[in-house]
This record gives structure tokens, sequence and C-alpha cells, in this order.
């Protein structure tokens, strides 16, 4: 019999010994595990492109609009498609999240081009992969999306709810929602009083923004991520020292790289959308009634309007656009408080109450049709 060996466990205890107190296990488990299988989605090669190969057909739209769809396989039976805000991309907003999302199911990322952006190819592209989900998987995905990434989807829904097409779900995370201009640049005021308001307004002309209006919003979109990374003891808890230097390299890459074109697009396209507040009547509701969980954060204030329609709508009528759905303002302790769409920096809060849907969702089997 081979003598037992024990080097592997030692080296194993060492390296706990050397851990910071500060970083939770699971932290350190989840970062090992990084290293040796490092995050390496692959762009998804579609099997359905009917809605795309119809629309691109038109001229309505151009190849270059399309977003780049990146994937990551998963034995789990509940796969997610993940739809982020105006920045970063999908696959840095839900990094600390992807471990878990894949124990679920495989995992779909939306990133926007930098150059351009098309609401109608979007919309076609998602059409497109829900229906190639729900014929690979054998049942339809949960759509997770963030800030602007949730007023894309409501939009989306409401145009399927207008046509009369039925599309099935598994369930829809609604993280910080921006679903209008409105809910960032209040028209009664006479200049954004939101960071966000502030980074966006130069691209609301369609004519071209300045270079200085470009640079403007890149310094605010750069000081809302640095904002988060500034609180030392949290991030400590959260990821190393290469992890955080590598997500800040993506995100700022990420914000360097989005041209001025490429904003005002994205920007544009959140000005097509229609306040929640107007089509509030029983013939355009519900959008869905797939299970629903809908997130705040308790600071919200550098983004959203003390007016904002969508906060008032969901708020206030949540189970009117989405029966099936629970409302909740996530928080944290006074020193930290949960910014808007912070899934990194406030992961703790949101991975319960995320952690929490999933199981809710796997349990209930409620209708999931539109």
């Amino acid at each position: 019999m081979p003598a037992l060996s024990l080097p592997p466990a030692l080296s194993f205890l060492t390296s706990l010994s050397r851990m910071s107190p500060a970083r939770p296990l699971r932290t350190f488990i989840r970062s090992t595990t990084y290293k040796i299988r490092p995050p390496r989605p692959l762009a998804h090669v579609a099997k359905i492109t009917t809605a795309q190969d119809a629309l691109l057909a038109t001229g309505a739209a151009l190849p270059a609009g399309r977003a780049n769809i990146l994937h990551e396989a998963s034995r789990g039976q509940r796969p997610t498609i993940v739809i982020g805000g105006f920045v970063p991309d999908a696959t840095e907003q839900v990094y600390l999240l992807r471990d878990y999302l894949l124990k679920k199911g495989s995992i779909y990322y939306f990133n926007y081009p930098r150059a351009d952006f098309s609401l109608e190819l979007l919309y076609a592209q998602l059409d497109d992969l829900v229906a190639e989900i729900a014929q690979e998987h054998g049942q339809p995905p949960v759509i997770l999306s963030v800030s602007f990434g949730v007023g894309l989807v409501m939009d989306w829904l409401q145009r399927k709810h207008h046509r009369a097409q039925t599309i099935e779900l598994g369930g829809l995370l609604l993280i910080s929602p921006v679903a209008c201009v409105e809910d960032l640049i209040d028209p009664s005021e006479p200049k954004p009083s939101t960071l966000l308001g502030r980074a966006v307004k130069p691209y609301l002309d369609a004519t071209s923004a300045t270079s200085t209006g470009i640079e403007k919003s890149r310094a605010i979109f750069t000081k809302m991520f640095e904002a988060g990374a500034q609180n030392k003891d949290a991030i400590r808890g959260l990821l190393t020292k290469g992890e955080l230097a590598r997500l800040r390299t993506a995100v700022l890459g990420a914000i360097q790289g989005i041209t001025a074109d490429g904003a005002r697009e994205r920007v544009q396209a959140l000005k097509q959308m229609t306040p929640p507040t107007a089509y509030f009547s029983k013939t355009m509701l519900p959008l869905s009634t797939a299970p629903t969980a809908i997130f705040y954060a308790e600071k919200e204030s550098s983004v959203l309007t003390e007016k904002s329609p969508t906060r008032f709508a969901l708020e206030s009528a949540h189970r009117a656009y989405f029966p099936f759905s629970t409302f909740k303002v996530v928080t944290n302790d006074a020193s930290s408080p949960v910014q808007h769409a912070s899934l990194i920096f406030h992961y703790g809060n949101f991975k319960p109450l995320i952690a929490q849907f999933y199981r809710d969702i796997k349990k209930a089997r409620l209708p999931a049709a539109i």
C-alpha cells in the first residue's frame, strides 16, 4: 500500500494561515478557484438567428450593432441571461456572482458593441437566444438585468405585449431599474442633479457631442466606479489585489473604449423608452407573469432623480407590471450604504437575495408566459 501523502492538505492549511483575517473563507476559496480555472467566457455561436436575419434583411439595422454574446457552459438546469447597464460589460457586472450562477446553469452575457448600438437588433438577438435556450436546455432562462439593462428588458417585454407575442421566461431579476431618461434627468430641473444624469446629458441630442462633454462623461463613470472601490475593508473581504486590479482594468477599459457614437446610441435608445407610468393600464399590462424580483439600492441618489417614474411605478404597483413579483430595497450598515447596481462592492448584500430568488423559482413552478 502506498504511503499516505499529506503535503497537499498541509499546503492548503498553510495558505489559510497566511490569508488575511479580513478575507472570508468563501472569498479565499473562490479566488483560488478562479486562479485555477479563470473565467473564460467564449463567443456564443447562435443556433437560432431567425429574428436577427429577418431584421437585417429589411435594412433597419446593420450587423455592427450586434451585441457580443458570450457563453459559459454548465450542467445546471437553470440558464441565466445577463444584460448589464451602460458600463461595465455584463461579464464584469456579475464577476462575483458568476460562480453562483454557474451552479444554477449556463450563463449568457450580452456585451454591447463599443461603437454602435441598436435596440431592434438587440431585441432580435434576445428573441433568438431565448428560443435557443428553451430548445437546447428544455426550459426558459432567467434574465438578470441591471440598471439600463432593466430598461431594455421592460421595453422588450412591452413591445412583445403590444404585438400579442408570447415568450416564456423562467424568471426576471431587475436590479436598480433605469427604464427612461426621466429616471436620470428631471425635465423640470434646469440642469441634471444626478451624476449619471450629467454623464448622459451630452448625448441626448442627435448631433455630435463635444470632446469636452465626452471626457466629462468618462470622468463621471470612472468616478462612480472608483467611489465603490474606495471602501478598502469591504474590498479586502471580496477581492484579492490582483482581482481588483484586473477588474479595474476591464471596467476602465470599457469606459475609455466606448466611442462617442456608441455612447450616443445607448443614450438615444434610453430616450426612446416610454416611462412605465405612461403605460399603466389593463390593456398594456402585465409585462410578464414570470416570477420577478425587483431590487433597488438604499442609495440611488447619484443615479436616480427623486421623481424617477420607474421607481415610482415599481415601488407603488410592481404587481400590476409583474403579478408574481417582490420588491425590496437592499441595505447595508451606515458606513457603506448600498449604491446603485453595486453587485461587486455590495455583493454580500445582493447575493443572499438573489440566491433566495433562485430557490423560490425552483419551488414555485409559477406560470412563465407573458
